[in-house]
């Protein structure tokens, strides 16, 4: 799998923790002086003092994540990262503002049977269609891009950047009624389900598929018991 470049700007205690957890980002950090093509930026707040790396930034046409102890977003910046943060919180920072951009690559989406155009704001199937709303267009992306049950937690950061004015009540509301209208019109009450672990569109699996999905979570939890005591205590500030 592709990592993403993601350009360092912070106060060198800032960059040297992230260079030490480099083996486990999901991600290539890259010092701000670095030439290499970046994907995403991450700023610390405290890089913002810095007049020339300020003016670069703002100019820059790259994915920003703006890091601080504030839960507040810079209008000029597509996501927050909130510190302290640990290696989990981290590499979910910039694993959502990717998807989110990848979201919004396409402006149509075959999703099972449906046609989701983006442009229109509609979900077609066959001669019928439903009128979406601008979240409930960024639900099914993101239920479409993933292959595991999106968390209430997750779909708040990614579609909602965890705006104050959003709780996971917002989350459910949304849901509901984009299950309502799809149901109301092309009666399908298993287009999205939701289990323990999240919500996800329905697709019938063959019995191979469960098998890969039981072992890739035993490979993922068995990974996470290896580096669990080296990394629980590790955040960045």
């Amino acid at each position: 799998m592709h990592k993403l470049n993601v350009l360092i700007f912070g106060p060198s205690s800032f960059n040297s923790t992230l260079d030490e957890l480099k083996p486990f980002l999901k991600f290539n950090p890259l010092s701000d002086k670095s030439n290499t093509e970046h994907d995403v930026i991450l700023v610390h707040h405290l890089a913002l003092k810095d007049k020339n790396k300020k003016d670069f930034i703002e100019k820059s046409n790259s994915l920003k994540i703006y890091a601080s102890k504030k839960k507040d977003l810079l209008n000029n910046y597509d996501a927050h990262l909130e510190l302290p943060a640990d290696l989990k919180e981290i590499n979910a920072a910039v694993e959502n503002i990717a998807a989110k951009s990848k979201f919004s690559q396409n402006s149509s989406i075959e999703i099972k049977n449906y046609l989701l155009n983006k442009n229109e704001k509609k979900l077609y199937k066959q001669n019928d269609f439903i009128i979406l709303t601008e979240k409930e267009i960024q639900l099914l992306e993101l239920f479409t891009e993933r292959k595991k049950p999106v968390s209430k937690d997750n779909i708040l950061s990614i579609v909602w950047n965890y705006s104050p004015d959003a709780d996971t009540h917002t989350v459910e509301t949304h849901i509901y009624r984009l299950r309502k209208k799809i149901n109301d019109i092309f009666k399908d009450e298993k287009f999205i389900l939701n289990n323990k672990e999240g919500y996800y569109l329905w697709k019938k699996e063959t019995r191979l598929q469960k098998i890969f999905l039981q072992i890739n979570t035993e490979k993922e939890l068995w990974s996470q018991k290896r580096v669990k005591e080296v990394l629980k205590e590790v955040k960045i500030n």
